[in-house]
């Protein structure tokens, strides 16, 4: 949402927008020009003057902003159509799958970028080559996207690229089975046009399956490609994932005609994204990360570049469950998520606005999770709160220690609160 806010200022709009709380993304916009209103949402906070209300698909049909907006006869569209309404505009190229968008977004759009192509791209997380947002005003023909599967979002879009990372058990909440995941991809790929690309990772199983079908329109990558060694001699940024993530951009600009010294340099310039194995500062001499990371395969891909970094430290892996309906839904992967892990906090589950279910919230919790890896001989605690959990680094971390933050919820402000002063 607030990359699309930033695309409607660049183009010349006044866009308001409201709220619950105060975040980093809220300042960010209100800097950029946007209005910005915090608190209970109400229908005071549309303008006199609107022309369109743009909501989110987690927007309940309740929320007293968008009853507004009907009532008053506003044109109102979910983010997903109105994004599908500018890949029409665009040569759009649509980066998707399970894990691995947004780095493999930023990626592409750095050869893109360096290729002279000039892009405009939406990417899912802020990034310090564009300044620290996650929106690049470009002049050139092509809109990179970064295509989210939840709620079958990228099937409004039309993209004459498709980069498809892999498939996986995510977003079960909208699918109900990874089956029905990859029939929504398959939908998702018929929508490339004969003269476009669908650029497939092959060491994906799923994916494999699902992009077979579409013949000479793919192009593969793989790990065992001869280039994923140059790949990984320039990445800044750890771990195999990242290697493949890398190597799906290096295949983008070969297909665009993009010098191959061009799209090195691109992906050599990548620092990493905002809360991507992103680092925060020193505490006690542990070195703090703070990543994203909320799935079962992102976290044990996230640990594994840990491991791989930092192969004799003790790595700490404090973690904040994201949705009680994908911790029920995917309850075998987490137990199994933290081996690399010598030592495992265990934060409350972050309850997910408009998305959970009483049967989630009942027959799952952080404190049974504990219990579980406990009789996996995981040395695993549970933390009750923030207050707790920085006071548990303060006095457990030690000197040459990797404390891993993770968690798609609100646990980005511990990980700040916890390096407020570096020792």
């Amino acid at each position: 949402m607030s990359a699309l806010a930033r695309f409607y200022i660049a183009k010349g709009h006044q866009v308001t927008g409201s709220d619950l709380h105060a975040s980093e993304i809220t300042d960010g916009l209100a800097r950029d020009g946007v209005k910005i209103r915090i608190g209970p949402q109400c229908a005071a906070h549309l303008p006199k003057e609107v022309h369109t209300v743009v909501y989110t698909a987690a927007t309940p049909s309740t929320n007293p902003e968008l009853k507004a907006a009907f009532k008053r006869g506003i044109d109102a569209k979910p983010y997903a159509q109105v994004i599908g309404d500018l890949t029409r505009q665009y040569r759009t190229i649509t980066i998707s799958g399970s894990h691995g968008k947004s780095t493999t977004t930023a990626l592409s759009a750095l050869v893109l970028e360096n290729g002279y192509h000039d892009p405009t791209v939406i990417v899912g997380t802020k990034l310090n080559e564009f300044g620290g947002s996650n929106f690049r005003n470009g002049r050139g023909t092509y809109l990179v996207l970064e295509a989210d599967e939840w709620n079958k979002s990228f099937l409004h879009y039309q993209p004459e690229i498709a980069i498809v990372t892999n498939i996986d058990a995510e977003h079960l909440d909208t699918y109900g089975t990874v089956e029905q995941v990859e029939q929504a991809f398959e939908e998702y790929l018929e929508k490339v046009p004969r003269h476009g690309k669908i650029i497939a990772n092959r060491d994906n199983e799923r994916l494999c399956n699902v992009a077979k079908k579409f013949g000479m329109k793919v192009k593969w990558y793989s790990l065992k490609d001869s280039e994923a060694g140059i790949v990984r001699s320039v990445l800044r940024i750890p771990g195999d994932h990242n290697v493949s993530n890398a190597l799906a951009a290096l295949n983008l600009g070969r297909v665009l005609g993009i010098a191959e010294t061009h799209i090195l340099q691109a992906l050599g310039r990548f620092t990493g994204a905002w809360r991507r194995f992103e680092f925060m500062g020193i505490r006690n001499g542990a070195f703090v990360f703070n990543d994203y990371g909320h799935h079962p395969s992102e976290i044990m891909a996230t640990l594994t570049a840990a491991r791989q970094r930092f192969p004799f430290r003790r790595i700490v892996c404090v973690y904040q469950p994201h949705q009680y309906q994908r911790l029920a839904h995917l309850w075998d992967g987490f137990i199994n998520a933290f081996d690399l892990a010598d030592h495992i906090l265990m934060l409350p589950v972050y309850d997910v606005a408009g998305r959970e279910t009483d049967s989630a919230r009942k027959s799952v919790n952080s404190e049974k999770l504990v219990q579980k890896l406990a009789t996996r001989g995981k040395h695993a605690e549970h933390s009750v709160s923030f207050d707790h959990a920085k006071q548990w680094i303060h006095n457990n971390s030690k000197d040459g220690d990797v404390v891993m933050i993770m968690g798609a919820g609100d646990i980005y402000d511990l990980a700040k609160e916890v390096v407020s002063v570096l020792t």
